[in-house]
């Protein structure tokens, strides 16, 4: 599986909501069925995710990467998959 083409593939057919802020309110409210975040993504939100029910992943490079990765012409921290679409990325929480 290629990660940022089934990042990219949930984005487009799916649900994922982009942010710290949003991915925690989506955790709060049990949507998220997972989180992805950057290398460089702040510590207390690193804890908050370990204290939390839900599978997170560590993107590889930093948040400048991820936005890119999204489509996106910012930096990207976290974002949560609510739905993945037609994509595979939840293939990862078997892995």
């Amino acid at each position: 599986m290629d990660f940022e083409t089934s990042l990219r593939r949930a984005i487009k057919s799916g649900n994922v909501v982009i942010g710290q802020k949003e991915t925690k309110d989506c955790i709060s409210e049990g949507k998220a069925q997972m989180v992805v975040v950057a290398d460089n993504c702040p510590d207390e939100f690193i804890s908050y995710l370990k204290d939390q029910d839900v599978f997170s992943y560590t993107y590889e490079d930093s948040s400048k990467a991820l936005g890119m990765s999204c489509g996106r012409p910012h930096f990207v921290s976290a974002l949560a998959i609510v739905d993945a679409g037609d994509s595979d990325i939840l293939s990862l929480k078997r892995v």
